[in-house]
């Protein structure tokens, strides 16, 4: 059970990284363009930065919580 919780930790942070430099390059690529009719890039870019770090956070708390809770066996 340690290990599917582990996994799932590990993608949430990897999830918060992608969207944080996501979230980088579309205020460096779209800059103040507009982007459809959700907004413009630099507000879009914002919110995904935010949302990744967020996600991104979430997981090493996610890491530190299961590895506290469901240590390792030693086999001494």
């Amino acid at each position: 059970m340690k290990i599917n919780l582990g996994i799932i930790a590990l993608i949430v942070y990897v999830v918060g990284g992608v969207l944080t430099f996501g979230g980088i390059a579309i205020i460096l690529l779209i800059g103040k363009d507009q982007i459809s009719t959700w907004g413009t890039g630099t507000a879009l870019g914002l919110v995904a930065l935010c949302v990744g770090v967020a996600v991104s956070i979430m997981g090493v708390l996610m890491m530190r919580i299961f590895h506290n809770r469901f240590p390792m066996k030693k086999d001494d």
